[in-house]
């Protein structure tokens, strides 16, 4: 900020208090003007506001806009093709390679791109477990960023571990520099660039706080599988008894709203580890979508937007009450809230749980409006569709989606973020769910009664009283159908749901019109799985659908 001009900001006398001994020039980054080490949240806002870089709203939380990012930049990440991960990674679309010179070229221009600049460091770490605990370096340009940073991962206030800690892998945020496609071989100016060699990621030219979130995703859904552990994109909560269930989905498809259960204590909303221990949050914090979000529906969630210590993302407000607008898109879909999971009143405060999943949770958001609103899998059938992920990206998710559903198909429910083949997770899923007799729903959060614009969202209330019976064991006592396309079970009644909601042809005003359309998801299906057919067992190839 101060590169021009000499003053001081509100934490400058403090800004070297809680410095570590390995400082950012053994990582490169010299002739910085300021470096603003580990501060907490209160001076985080101070700085925040003093640069302009956000607003306080009414009850306190830190209201930003993060520009024309509003959400991932998906197809400008690059992973780093280096001798150490060349043979493991799954490289395509998701995982586009760039060369180690390139890298270097860049992050040489990024050194003398920040020298007389001013940085925020977080010192923190991910991964609750204290077995697979990963200290990570956040350093940012932005003191929101730092605070996002606070905010989703695990910070500690001792000082001596602050001033030993020596990070493993560190995550650079710049949003005022800018990658130059001739030079730098980028599709934009805007790039995620992870190297596993070096234990660096660099965002460079946006501000959206996901980027910095889900690149420490994609380090440990890498990293991790090297020490037996399954990373999923997934929420996860816990019965009274102990018994954990996970929720995997896409963003808006329900994780984090149907996981926040004041019945079950809250494990984490977006990202964990399975272990041949148990299961652990990889984040200290959660990051909600909040476009319409209902006081009535999702009580505990609401009350984060209206707490001191939440980031709200492009959340439209009166600047003369302060008041936010849950409701107004004027801005993005895509309006997001971080806060720190103890912000939810149960949750389970270690982060890990010694016990395995009893339950696995497939959501998806069937924009075509044919899928039951809740089926059981056999085995087959769930590393079927898990490998298949079928989904539809909710708008504002990802730049370029606009107001309609995007039908698709996301490998282990988070392709974007998977850096292994997805045979590699589906496997290790596989075999924890099996020796842990675990039973696996695929449950719909999408439309019934026809496709987008035509039928309507399923009710939440619904999904929750088929979650809750599921959960708690009810639907072990009913009877089922099989469906006549995929094969899987479809209970024929549950407590508190209309037994006509069950069957998704009842809402449809032509039951030939359901039946084609059905019969047309299923050849997406079978087309989709093609990409995946070699290495699959014949069983798991026989769990796909068949047509009409």
């Amino acid at each position: 900020m101060s590169k021009y001009l000499e003053f001081n900001t509100p934490a400058s006398k403090q800004a070297m208090e809680l410095a570590s001994d390995f400082r950012l020039k053994n990582q490169g980054l010299t002739f910085l003007n300021r470096v603003y080490w580990n501060l907490p949240e209160e001076a985080l806002y101070e700085e925040a506001i003093f640069r302009n870089e956000g607003k306080l709203v009414l009850n306190g939380p830190l209201l930003v806009n993060t520009g024309k990012h509003t959400a991932r930049a998906a197809a400008d990440k690059f992973v780093v093709r280096e001798e150490s991960t060349e043979e493991k990674i799954w490289w395509g679309i998701y995982n586009r390679p760039y060369s180690s010179e390139k890298f270097n070229a860049l992050f040489a221009r990024l050194q003398a791109w920040a020298q007389g600049e001013e940085l925020f460091v977080q010192d923190c770490y991910a991964c609750a477990d204290p077995d697979y605990r990963l200290p990570v370096r956040i350093v940012t340009e932005k003191a929101w960023h730092s605070l996002f940073a606070r905010n989703m991962f695990l910070t500690t206030e001792n000082r001596d571990e602050l001033k030993k800690f020596v990070p493993e892998f560190t995550v650079i945020s710049v949003p005022g520099f800018k990658v130059d496609p001739i030079i730098d071989g980028t599709r934009t100016e805007t790039s995620i660039i992870l190297n596993f060699g070096a234990r660096m990621a660099i965002i460079a030219n946006s501000l959206y706080g996901g980027e910095i979130k889900k690149s420490v995703f994609t380090v440990l859904n890498f990293l991790l599988t090297f020490k037996d552990v399954l990373p999923m994109h997934c929420s996860a909560n816990v019965g009274k008894n102990g018994e954990v269930a996970l929720f995997f989905g896409l963003s808006g498809t329900g994780k984090t709203t149907l996981s926040a259960d004041p019945k079950r204590k809250l494990l984490g909303d977006d990202e964990h580890g399975w272990s041949s221990q148990g299961v652990f949050n990889f984040e200290g914090g959660c990051y909600a979508k909040v476009i319409r979000l209902s006081h009535d529906h999702e009580p505990e969630i609401y009350a984060c937007t209206r707490k001191f210590g939440t980031i709200l993302e492009n959340v439209v407000y009166d600047p003369v009450s302060r008041k936010i607008d849950l409701n107004d898109d004027a801005i993005t879909e895509n309006t997001r809230a971080s806060y720190p999971i103890k912000f939810i009143p149960n949750v389970v405060e270690e982060g890990y749980v010694r016990t395995h999943p009893k339950d696995i949770i497939f959501l998806t958001c069937d924009a075509s409006g044919v899928m039951p609103p809740i089926a059981r899998l056999t085995p087959e059938q769930a590393q079927y569709h898990f490998i298949s992920g079928y989904t539809s990206k909710i708008a504002g998710t990802e730049i370029g989606l606009g107001i309609e559903p995007q039908i698709t198909f996301s490998a282990c429910f988070g392709a974007p973020f998977m850096v292994r083949h997805p045979f590699e997770y589906a496997e290790m899923l596989k075999q924890r769910m099996l020796k842990h007799n675990a039973t696996v729903w695929l449950v719909n959060t999408g439309w019934v009664g026809g496709r987008f614009c035509i039928g309507k969202r399923i009710s939440i209330r619904h999904t929750r009283n088929l979650l809750n019976a599921a959960l708690d064991g009810k639907l072990d006592k009913v009877k089922y159908r099989k469906d006549k396309l995929f094969g899987f079970e479809v209970p024929l009644s549950c407590p508190d749901v209309p037994e006509d909601v069950l069957e998704p042809s009842n809402s449809w005003g032509s039951k030939d019109e359901y039946w084609k359309k059905y019969d047309a998801l299923a050849a997406r299906f079978i087309e989709n799985f093609k990409l995946f057919e070699k290495g699959c067992s014949d069983e798991v190839k026989k769990a796909g659908p068949k047509r009409l």
